[in-house]
């Protein structure tokens, strides 16, 4: 039996075929900026409000409202090596999280995708 620490180091197995993973993948054709997000969380909303300023309308997913959503979380950690919310897309790429789509927009680097 392994210590506690052991177990929780473990990376997680996930099925890039799920359902879950699948429903991403199409979400992020299908729509230009998408925010995987939780709706009480600070950092999901420092995102959202950058694409606000610029008049980019964008898609939300918030992880917390669906009963899957800790499997979505889980593939967005496969395919951008962390769990953590807000995951940012634009045309299908990982831009980042919260604080990265602020600076982002503050550098005039976010700007540039939609001009």
């Amino acid at each position: 039996m392994g210590s506690v620490v052991s177990q929780l180091s473990k990376p997680r197995v996930v099925n890039m075929s799920s359902p879950q993973a699948v429903f991403v993948q199409n979400v992020l054709k299908e729509h230009k900026v998408v925010i995987f997000s939780k709706s009480y969380c600070p950092y999901c909303t420092m995102a959202k409000e950058q694409f606000k300023k610029l008049n980019v309308p964008y898609h939300v997913i918030e992880l917390e409202q669906r009963q899957d959503g800790d499997e979505i979380q889980n593939v967005l950690g496969q395919m951008t090596g962390g769990r953590t919310v807000p995951r940012c897309f634009i045309d299908g790429k990982f831009i980042g999280g919260g604080t990265d789509v602020k600076k982002m927009y503050e550098t005039g680097a976010l700007q540039k995708y939609f001009s």
